[in-house]
């Protein structure tokens, strides 16, 4: 039997080993006991505080704590503004990282948990408004500089997104980082005889966000043999998990019977039927909708007509009854899947992970309303992913099949590629699917009624040491 601790720093260790574990709402309890026999440890009360809130007990009070006894810990005041974005105060959360920022203009996590609050709270017109203020305050701050880029093109403001990088270069003259903003900006942008030219111009340069742009622009331009070469390429750097779901068009376009070697013939996916009892569903239901609090989606995210609960905490970590068992269930769907799969082959983005244990890199939930669907995407950050049903419209509301079925392996709209799919499931109260992250899936839109999901992202497994 192990032993209970007997000290703060036992209960602090033992709620170290349940994080790494992510058995999260005991490390919160852990932290907790650590924090009251030494409440003024500083590392102690970040922990209780980012545990509560991950499990998904009250926490802006812990980090008002935590923050008073390690001012400088920035960290504190994004969980802290979390914290009171969730206990139902936004305005609060935004004051705490404004007040932040201006002895801090160059805190680009804070500009960006900043935007992305005002975003989902339906600001679409000046959510990047703290950027601005920072640039004007630091304006050869070109990290800033590229940050805010970023956020506007995430929202697909071009002519914004133009306008930093010309006062930009106004300020900085021609640096490199623009020159590959530029070329980033005018493919993106449907202007492809100028991202023509601004690639050109940018070869010499060695950038992974510039290196995927470039080959999709040569998607985009039916240039395969060159978009091949780009890929190969970049799957030598971290970019390699965004690379091969391209590799896999590429192949597909070509008739390239990598193409089956990558996803599988049949592709790696399985659907399982998870057994809930009568009313387990509709509590969970009522559970997730609970979570629902933004009125848009995140910039970043897939998802058009509907909702998602915040990707930075991960929803399959709280402490509700109904939460813990659908993690449970999910657990041992997991554990078959992965127990029948191919062996292992070396070399290859799914198959030639290890075997080991199984631990989330993400998990969340969506919730979509009349015609809502999520746009064609992978997922970079997961090994396996997933898509579980908790409530779907009523049959009369989804429309004729395939309405909300999720389909996979066709491409982005925004490539123009004439390519069909490879598979697509029809969407039930109590399915899950499970299937590679490098894999192109998307939710096709219904007409009607409501759709509540819960996905969840395994992280690829690491090598023993």
């Amino acid at each position: 039997m192990a032993r209970t601790p007997r000290d703060a720093a036992g209960w602090q260790q033992l709620g170290f080993a349940y994080g790494e574990d992510q058995r999260i709402v005991d490390a919160a309890h852990a932290f907790g006991r650590a924090a009251a026999l030494e409440p003024a440890e500083p590392l102690t009360a970040f922990a209780h505080a980012q545990s509560s809130l991950d499990a998904g007990y009250p926490a802006a009070a812990l980090f008002a704590h935590a923050r008073a006894l390690a001012p400088g810990n920035l960290a504190t005041v994004t969980g802290g503004a979390a914290a009171l974005a969730v206990e139902g105060d936004p305005d609060a959360a935004e004051a705490l990282l404004k007040d932040t920022l201006r002895c801090h203009p160059d805190w680009l996590a804070g500009h960006k948990q900043l935007a992305t609050l005002r975003w989902t709270a339906g600001d679409s017109q000046d959510f990047t408004r703290s950027y601005a203020a920072a640039c004007a305050a630091q304006p050869h701050n070109l990290p800033l500089r590229l940050a805010w880029f970023s956020a506007l093109m995430q929202a697909r403001d071009w002519e914004g997104a133009l306008r930093i990088v010309a006062d930009g270069e106004a300020l900085l003259g021609s640096v490199p980082a623009l020159a590959a903003a530029r070329a980033v900006l005018a493919a993106e942008s449907g202007d492809l005889q100028r991202a023509e030219e601004w690639f050109a111009r940018t070869a010499s340069i060695r950038d992974d966000a510039l290196g995927l742009a470039h080959l999709r622009h040569c998607l985009r331009t039916a240039k395969l043999e060159q978009a091949e070469s780009l890929a190969f390429d970049l799957l030598r750097g971290r970019a390699a998990p965004l690379v091969w779901p391209y590799l896999s068009v590429i192949w597909r376009l070509r008739g390239d019977a990598r193409a089956e070697w990558l996803d599988g013939s049949p592709p790696y996916i399985r659907a399982f039927d998870l057994d809930f009892a009568a009313g387990e569903l509709d509590e969970l239901a009522a559970v997730l909708r609970r979570l629902q609090t933004r009125r848009a989606a995140h910039l970043e995210q897939s998802v058009r007509g509907g909702t998602q609960t915040d990707t930075d905490r991960q929803l399959l970590f709280r402490a509700e009854p109904e939460i813990q068992n659908v993690r449970a269930k999910v657990d041992v769907a997991l554990r078959e899947y992965v127990a029948g799969m191919p062996a292992p082959v070396p070399g290859h983005p799914f198959l030639g992970a290890p075997r080991g244990r199984l631990l989330f890199s993400g998990s969340w939930s969506v919730r979509l309303t009349a015609h809502g669907h999520h746009v064609s995407h992978t997922h970079p950050n997961g090994w396996i992913s997933s898509a579980l049903y908790v409530s779907l419209p009523r049959p009369g509301q989804l429309g004729p099949a395939p309405a909300g079925f999720i389909r996979f392996g066709v491409p982005p709209a925004g490539l123009g590629l004439s390519l069909g799919g490879f598979g697509q499931f029809e969407p039930k109260p109590g399915r899950l699917i499970l299937f590679p992250s490098t894999m192109w899936h998307e939710t096709l839109p219904f007409d009607d009624g409501e759709r509540l999901v819960i996905a969840f992202d395994v992280m690829r497994p690491r090598q023993p040491t």
